[in-house]
């Protein structure tokens, strides 16, 4: 099978060995998995941070959105069959979707929506299950509240703040404010729904005030935490929630004691890394995504469509990533 991958970390992009095409067996699935012939997938900041941080010494495929077709299933499976058509983000700690064929264990996997084509579909996943978990298991929001409360999200029209933003919005209660700095940026994040914009290059709690709001009472913070840190603690109310996704060197945790905040993590691979007792949960979660999204409720968050899955399109959609003005997600499709 068709197959893209990394042989050598920390390569900048711009190097036509960063990312190169080869050919791999065709895998066979294991008892719980399905076998996924692949037809379109996402690009997201995980695939740059490990192409660029992890040492290999064999070829690393990468990937973790997928929309695909059934291809085979193992002996334990009883959520899927031949033939389905299913999305899902995958598991850090196996093969990626860049390649023809994927193995993915069928708890972590949902069915497509049926209103998208393939590549609107691929957008999805890995942000769906991380702006889901962020919302409603770290922040504890339930669905239908947050009344009278405030969320704060910072880098709104990234991929996972974009549907975030729809998540909150449609779902619950909460008043709904994203950052962005640039008009086209602000423009997406008010179409995504949410009550207010401001501009996260300026200071926070400036914005704020110039929109009538002196605090927050929960914040998530998806892209450079560390720059905005003094900022988020000003803004969030006492005993107000900040939850984040992204690597800051490091964090005065400290800080958060006067007000007694909260601090949460999310990331979308610890049920799968660590096989919780939940890990179904992902597939259950999916499937609503799904329903949402062909009821009308939730749409696409699909930026750019980069072409076929080959290492020069996925060097590009790299590319882009790193640029970090990226707004939505970028989708290759077909092989």
């Amino acid at each position: 099978m068709k197959a893209i991958a990394y042989t050598q970390h920390g390569l900048p992009i711009t190097e036509p060995t960063a990312l190169v095409d080869i050919t791999l067996p065709v895998p066979a699935p294991g008892p719980r998995d399905l076998r996924v012939q692949v037809r379109a997938v996402s690009v997201n900041p995980v695939d740059t941070k490990i192409r660029r941080n992890v040492a290999v010494d064999a070829p690393r495929v990468l990937g973790w959105d997928a929309v695909g077709i059934v291809d085979a299933v193992g002996s334990e499976v009883t959520l899927f069959q031949p033939g389905d058509a299913v999305f899902y983000a995958g598991d850090i700690n196996r093969p990626g979707s860049n390649a023809e064929y994927q193995l993915v264990d069928e708890r972590i996997v949902g069915r497509k929506p049926a209103s998208l084509d393939d590549a609107a579909a691929a957008a999805l996943p890995l942000t769906a299950i991380t702006a889901w978990e962020l919302l409603f298991d770290r922040l504890r929001i339930a669905e239908g509240g947050g009344e009278g409360q405030t969320l704060l999200v910072i880098g709104a029209a990234g991929g996972v703040g974009s549907i975030l933003v729809q998540l909150a919005r449609q779902l619950t209660r909460l008043t709904v404010i994203g950052t962005a700095s640039r008009p086209d940026t602000q423009d997406w994040v008010y179409a995504l729904g949410a009550h207010h914009v401001i501009d996260h290059s300026q200071p926070l709690t400036e914005g704020l005030a110039r929109i009538g709001i002196e605090s927050v009472s929960h914040v998530a913070s998806l892209t450079h935490t560390d720059q905005h840190y003094a900022q988020i603690v000003a803004a969030l109310a006492p005993q107000g929630q900040l939850a984040l996704i992204d690597d800051p060197g490091q964090l005065d945790v400290m800080a958060l004691k006067r007000k007694s905040l909260s601090l949460h993590w999310e990331s979308m691979f610890t049920r799968s890394s660590f096989g919780t007792p939940d890990l179904q949960q992902q597939h259950v979660l999916l499937n609503r995504v799904a329903e949402l999204v062909d009821g009308g409720v939730l749409r696409t968050t699909l930026g750019e469509h980069y072409g076929r899955i080959d290492a020069a399109n996925l060097r590009r959609a790299h590319a882009h990533i790193e640029s970090h003005r990226a707004v939505g997600k970028v989708v290759l499709e077909g092989f």
